[in-house]
């Protein structure tokens, strides 16, 4: 949904003119919020700002009718935006540029990746993607908890677990519990931390409207993608300062003992892309109940594979075991991203499935 979001004010900042016919970038943005229907239009709304939101309304408010070919036209270029800016932020530049000259011809690529290149480079603390992540490492360890917090919040979840990790210890249970309680940071806010970047950086960058960071969610994800060691040392002290906060961050996050709560088919699923290695190693230090699970939803072969090499895997380090099921955890996440297995946290009723 954010990804529509930007992908419609992207529509409100392209030029007036297109090959759409006569229509406004406005109005082409409008005709996309009434396409995606109120309650997904609601959602989108979040995302923009107060003078985005009046403009748009405005807009939303005069649609009438329009041609079929309008329709299409908007949405398939509303489409190619989205796709790109995903392209673009998962896969970098060049990736974008060779799938979509492939897809849709060099002209209309350059075209995409100039107007969404545009959005992206006003995103607060955009250079610290292009820059070293030990410089980054080395400048944000000297910062206070709060300006850490607000920085990470505006990171890729793997690039803020990895600063998390490499902080001093004193400084991750304030930091993550900052990150998790930040909710909305004001454009002066954002500009102070980022003149002091800047100053440190020696790089111009430009601050964005009011948005959603951070967050209980950002934090959990953040978590998800921290070693575990370093994870029961957060959590340990977190339950002790803040347990409510620690229970709800636990509560967004998938662990290597969630497997217990999955069904016999997901666990069938992802045992499949395992590396058998990775389960002995895995299963070293489990509990009977996690064994039992592994055990009963491989062949009777693989378990009897897995169960001699576990009696013959002897001095297996702690930190071996932990990278195993990290390994683990990590391809379900990933078979979870794709549809392919189900993850039971949350407990929301909008889990359930009927």
């Amino acid at each position: 949904m954010a990804d529509s979001a930007r992908g419609a004010r992207s529509q409100l900042n392209m030029p007036d003119k297109t090959a759409s016919g006569d229509m406004t970038s406005a109005q082409k943005a409008a005709l996309v919020i009434v396409s995606l229907g109120a309650d997904r239009a609601s959602q989108v709304y979040k995302y923009l700002n107060e003078q985005d939101i009046e403009d748009l309304t405005f807009e939303v408010a005069k649609v009438s009718k329009s041609t079929n070919s309008q329709v299409e036209g908007t949405l398939d270029e509303f489409y190619k935006l989205c796709l790109t800016h995903k392209m673009m932020t998962e896969g970098g530049l060049d990736y974008a540029r060779n799938v979509l000259e492939k897809a849709f011809g060099e002209s209309t690529a350059r075209s995409l990746l100039d107007k969404v290149s545009k959005t992206l480079q006003s995103r607060p603390f955009n250079f610290f993607a292009k820059g070293d992540p030990k410089a980054l490492i080395s400048i944000l360890q000297t910062e206070r908890p709060q300006v850490i917090g607000l920085i990470m919040s505006y990171l890729e979840p793997e690039v803020s677990a990895k600063v998390l990790e490499n902080l001093p210890e004193e400084k991750r249970l304030p930091t993550l519990s900052a990150m998790a309680k930040m909710d909305r940071v004001s454009p002066e806010a954002i500009k102070i931390v980022e003149d002091e970047m800047k100053r440190k950086f020696a790089t111009i960058i430009t601050s964005e409207d009011n948005m959603n960071i951070g967050g209980v969610d950002y934090a959990a994800d953040v978590m998800n993608h921290i070693d575990r060691s370093t994870e029961k040392k957060i959590f340990d002290e977190m339950d002790e300062v803040d347990p409510d906060l620690s229970a709800d961050i636990r509560d967004k996050m998938f662990v290597f003992e969630d497997i217990l709560t999955m069904d016999d088919r997901s666990v069938q699923r992802f045992i499949r892309d395992c590396d058998t290695k990775d389960i002995v190693f895995a299963l070293k230090t489990a509990t009977d109940d996690m064994k039992e699970i592994f055990f009963n939803n491989m062949s009777k072969r693989m378990a009897e594979s897995v169960r001699s090499d576990m009696e013959t895997a002897t001095h297996v380090r702690l930190k071996d075991v932990e990278e195993a099921q990290q390994r683990i955890v990590n391809l379900i996440r990933k078979l979870e991203d794709e549809g392919e297995v189900i993850i039971n946290k949350g407990g929301g009723e909008d889990d359930i499935l009927v």
